[in-house]
């Protein structure tokens, strides 16, 4: 049995009935596939009828042409499951969607071209776009909800006010997303500030909101600029994201759950951001840069209603009252936390890892970008011979982290976190830096800026001349690597760059958080699942290991640390813990 959903003059419609939303934003990339379900129901439980989702365009495609919507990208899987849990779906392709993801969800072999102008009507843009919306689109129309399936609203584009405001560029968004078959009501959404409303208006997209706080305020703002049909806050903002070497931000469940009344009194529809938020698995997490760089942490857990790992909150609970005073609320019971297994491990010591899985790229008269070696590339070793019988000032533009060595010898960092681009280096022979990129800005014009080395690097301010001998860090092959590598016994602490790994055991599969204070800066894998990065600066001390990687019996932790000295023992924890203070 099919249904119709459709805007009307004050509301939304099912059947030609007036009908709110009142839906989470859950992503499907940061939550494991074999978990979805369990997502979802309890979004269901909390009142909601509705899940929302961005479309990462870089994870479905990181090389051009190498489209994937197998496993944890499964977008009609999961929609599907959403359907089967008796709930709609609003889905966000983008093209650009931000979600603090590395990018913004854009290829870097898409924007490390420095001719294509991005989120425009750029012709090279517009066509690299319309392959990717029309994959999207062959997902999303039969999963609509005028044919029997869940989705009732799709976004084009994403806060582009804030960006641009190139009309045509919105409009070939448009004819693109109707001819892939999408008949549902098209949206756009933008902060309630009038330039960024204008900007990213359409005569063929019904406005919405972003926003936390200011109710009344900031829904009029958005009725002046959308005069009829119904009120939507897209993202009604209930926690925030975290950057490394800031602190764990928290918001007042109950300032959060007020607001939300508010909106719900109002007779608005609403999508809470985030229901869910997940974790930033591998090298997905984004960065920010208004000034100063500012990249993500692996946790998304965004303090929602539902944590990181699947937990029922006080938020969660404070919003499910909030609810079920404006609709109904399932009567069902609501489980409640469980403390996770605590194995400690032994580690072995695996020397030289980034060796195991470097490739060598050949010499280059000057240091190239990340960009121009091939898309995603994240770790970069630059080799050159600088002899010099004295100390020298060093000089270069890092993106974004950089532990310098004079003749192997580590001899200092520089971090683009804190604004370093000079080093006292000793006499010597040769120089290296191992650079490491810790997040691709997603938002505003900093979006596709290069990585790596930028420009000439200098000792005492003249030019480093090549050849520099380059080698390219195959991040993801790590954890396979050092597996099967020879490895040593750990007595005491081990150095980085090193390899670590042990055996533990569990009576049953089991969400984990691996204790990450032993270390300093790297990654962490568990039976193979990449984990991500930690970082001992914070605020982050935990990763999330999902349930459904690990098993009964023997499990496998890999640990790639990049430059402290690393504990020979790794620990799990009971809980989170998400909010030390910054060291």
């Amino acid at each position: 049995m099919t249904s119709r959903f459709a805007i009307g003059e004050t509301d939304f419609l099912l059947d030609g009935q007036p009908h709110r939303i009142i839906s989470g934003a859950l992503h499907y990339p940061r939550v494991h596939p074999d978990l979805w379900r369990d997502r979802i129901r309890k979004a269901r439980l909390m009142g909601l009828n509705a899940i929302e989702t961005y479309v990462m365009w870089n994870a479905h495609e990181p090389v051009q042409g190498r489209w994937d919507a197998t496993g944890a990208l499964d977008l009609g899987r999961f929609l599907d499951i959403v359907a089967e849990e008796g709930m709609h779906a609003i889905v966000r392709p983008g093209p650009y969607v931000c979600a603090e993801w590395h990018g913004g969800g854009l290829p870097t072999w898409l924007t490390s071209d420095r001719d294509l102008r991005l989120r425009s009507s750029d012709p090279r843009y517009l066509a690299a776009v319309t392959s990717y919306l029309e994959k999207v689109n062959a997902i999303v129309a039969p999963r609509q909800i005028d044919t029997g399936g869940s989705v009732i609203l799709v976004q084009i584009e994403n806060e582009y006010g804030a960006y641009g405001s190139d009309k045509d560029y919105l409009a070939e968004l448009i004819r693109v997303t109707r001819a892939g078959g999408i008949t549902v009501p098209l949206t756009q959404v933008d902060q309630p500030i009038p330039h960024m409303l204008e900007g990213g208006a359409h005569e063929g997209l019904h406005k919405t909101g972003s926003f936390g706080g200011r109710i009344d305020e900031r829904l009029a703002v958005l009725r002046e600029h959308q005069p009829t049909g119904p009120l939507m806050c897209m993202e009604f903002w209930c926690g925030w994201f975290d950057h490394w070497g800031e602190k764990h931000h928290t918001t007042t469940f109950a300032d959060s759950a007020a607001d939300l009344d508010r909106l719900l009194a109002a007779g608005a529809s609403v999508n809470i951001y985030m229901v869910h938020g997940g974790t930033n698995f591998g090298l997905t997490a984004g960065a920010n840069d208004s000034g100063r760089y500012l990249p993500m942490v692996t946790s998304y857990d965004y303090d929602s209603p539902i944590s990181e790992s699947g937990d029922i909150t006080e938020k969660f609970r404070a919003f499910r009252d909030v609810i079920a005073k404006h609709a109904p609320v399932p009567d069902e019971p609501l489980p409640e936390p469980v403390d996770a297994p605590t194995p400690t491990v032994r580690l072995e010591a695996v020397a030289s890892p980034l060796d195991l899985v470097a490739t060598s790229r050949g010499e280059f008269a000057a240091p190239p970008t990340m960009d121009e070696l091939g898309a995603d590339v994240v770790l970069v070793e630059y080799r050159v011979d600088a002899p010099l019988d004295r100390p020298a000032v060093l000089r270069a533009e890092v993106r974004d982290h950089a532990w310098v060595r004079r003749d192997g010898t580590l001899v200092g960092r520089l971090q683009r976190t804190l604004g370093d681009d000079t080093l006292i280096v000793p006499a010597g022979s040769e120089l290296s830096l191992l650079v490491e990129e810790t997040g691709r800005v997603n938002y505003d014009t900093k979006i596709g800026e290069p990585k790596g080395l930028i420009g000439d690097v200098q000792l005492d301010g003249a030019p480093v001349t090549g050849p520099w001998r380059v080698r390219t860090i195959d991040v993801p092959a790590l954890a396979v690597a050092v597996t099967a590598a020879d490895a040593t016994p750990l007595d005491g602490p081990a150095v980085g760059p090193v390899g670590l790994r042990g055996a533990f055991e569990l009576a049953a599969s089991a969400d984990l958080f691996l204790d990450s204070r032993g270390w300093g800066k790297g990654y962490a894998w568990v039976n193979g699942f990449f984990l991500g990065r930690y970082w001992r600066r914070g605020p982050q001390r935990t990763l999330y290991v999902p349930g459904p990687v690990t098993r009964a019996g023997a499990n496998q932790l890999v640990i790639v640390e990049l430059e402290e000295t690393a504990e020979p023992t790794a620990r799990f924890l009971a809980r989170p813990d998400l909010g030390h203070e910054v060291e």
